[in-house]
């Protein structure tokens, strides 16, 4: 119950990580805010919670979407920054500027939005934590195109400097930075090594030669924003079976 009596804010929470940790944080006693595009539901309906749909890329939006929660239950002690998109892994010659536009819109500006608007909450009530979550993309290459891994390196460095901004208020930021995980986003990936008979190689790249779930990197996130991890801020912490741990170039690993 490291989450009673707290209000924790989930953003990209209808499916996925967002999802899983939404459940995670509830499951600990939180009192969840759900924020996504799409619709957001708890399996146990009788836990305290709201659903809201907001692009966080659109700053007004977010604006509304946290005056909403303030005014329903007067404050924010936990933020987790989770929502995200991708798009073409195409090579930098070949991007279109709207694709760089929508990703970081939503990937970098959209974490950005939320954490200006919940931070003056949580700076008055003199506590916090925030975990945003970034992307093994974001640390080296290889684990994604050159759109989603700029933004997801942005937000690490977001994470770093606004630990700076905020320290001195009580407020943690910290990132978790996932490798392989089957989410929406990645079931491309893992629909088409089913269907060629290779899903023994998902995530044989990584040193425990597996892929992940959403509810590990939940875990991770969940410790994070407890008052567990009271001594932390300011860190991306790769939540990826040991995938960044090493040299991890095509044919090393068997």
């Amino acid at each position: 119950m490291r989450f009673k009596d707290k209000v924790a804010l989930v953003t990209g929470a209808s499916g996925g990580i967002g999802q899983a940790t939404a459940y995670r944080l509830a499951s600990e006693g939180g009192c969840v805010v759900m924020v996504d595009l799409h619709d957001c539901t708890l399996p146990d309906q009788d836990r305290p919670h709201l659903a809201l749909r907001c692009d966080v890329a659109d700053e007004a939006a977010v604006m509304a979407c946290i005056h909403t929660v303030l005014d329903r239950f007067g404050k924010i002690d936990v933020l987790c920054n989770n929502a995200g998109i991708t798009c073409t892994h195409a090579p930098i010659t070949e991007i279109d500027s709207a694709d760089w536009m929508r990703v970081m819109g939503v990937n970098l500006f959209g974490t950005a939005h939320f954490i200006k608007h919940t931070a003056p909450a949580m700076i008055a009530a003199g506590h916090g934590a925030i975990v945003n979550t970034a992307s093994v993309a974001g640390i080296r290459s290889g684990a994604g195109g050159n759109v989603y891994s700029a933004s997801k390196a942005g937000v690490i460095n977001l994470t770093q400097t606004t630990a700076c901004d905020l320290g001195g208020y009580g407020i943690r930021v910290n990132a978790v930075c996932p490798g392989l995980i089957e989410t929406g986003m990645t079931q491309p990936i893992f629909d088409y090594a089913r269907s060629a008979g290779k899903e023994d190689r998902l995530g044989a790249r990584c040193e425990l030669r597996r892929y992940g779930k959403p509810e590990e990197v939940a875990a991770v996130i969940a410790f994070l924003a407890s008052n567990d991890a009271s001594y932390i801020t300011g860190q991306a912490l790769p939540v990826d079976g040991g995938n960044t741990a090493s040299l991890n170039l095509p044919g090393m690993k068997v």
